[in-house]
């Protein structure tokens, strides 16, 4: 069954709307013109990763951010040839933003533990907003030094104090 051309359209600009309403509560976006946010809604994708599929692999530079919409994925780490899972991601969950910013291989791998729908931006598409607005990377970094220092402090509260090594190894922010 195919859909009429009115109910086509009424379905894109459906996802166009969330798609919007998802990127204005991502930290990282926070503070851009409503120009610059209609133009990535309408520039992001929407794919499903069924359970077991990569998002992204570990070692790969594919500059894409994704905004999980539904469904849980596994963070990754391959050392010496063992796998470690690092931890699980959610709905309502943004990674990979600062791959938005320039070239940086992926130091995780993330697979879906069951279907996984995201909204999924590539460098390409964000440098080409940021082209026509060029005065949102102010923006756009004060979204990231604030996620930066938002999640330092959840790293101080929640591990610094359970193992003496993470002392060593706190201070992120100071970069």
């Amino acid at each position: 069954m195919s859909l009429s051309p009115e109910e086509n359209s009424a379905g894109a600009a459906c996802e166009f709307q969330q798609n919007l309403e998802i990127l204005r509560q991502v930290r990282f976006f926070a503070g851009l013109p409503p120009e610059a946010l209609k133009l990535l809604a309408y520039l992001c994708a929407r794919e499903t990763f069924r359970p077991g599929e990569l998002l992204f692999t570990q070692g790969e530079d594919d500059g894409q951010a994704f905004y999980l919409v539904s469904g849980k994925a596994r963070l990754l780490r391959e050392t010496n040839g063992r796998e470690y899972e690092m931890r699980v991601f959610e709905a309502d969950t943004f990674l990979g933003g600062i791959s938005l910013l320039g070239s940086l291989r992926r130091l995780f791998s993330l697979a879906a533990v069951t279907d996984v729908v995201c909204l999924v931006l590539t460098r390409e598409k964000f440098s080409r907003v940021l082209e026509q607005f060029p005065d949102m990377m102010p923006r756009v970094l004060k979204g990231l030094v604030e996620s930066i220092g938002a999640w330092e402090e959840r790293f101080m509260s929640d591990a610094f104090f359970a193992a003496d090594s993470c002392h060593q190894k706190s201070g992120v922010s100071l970069i």
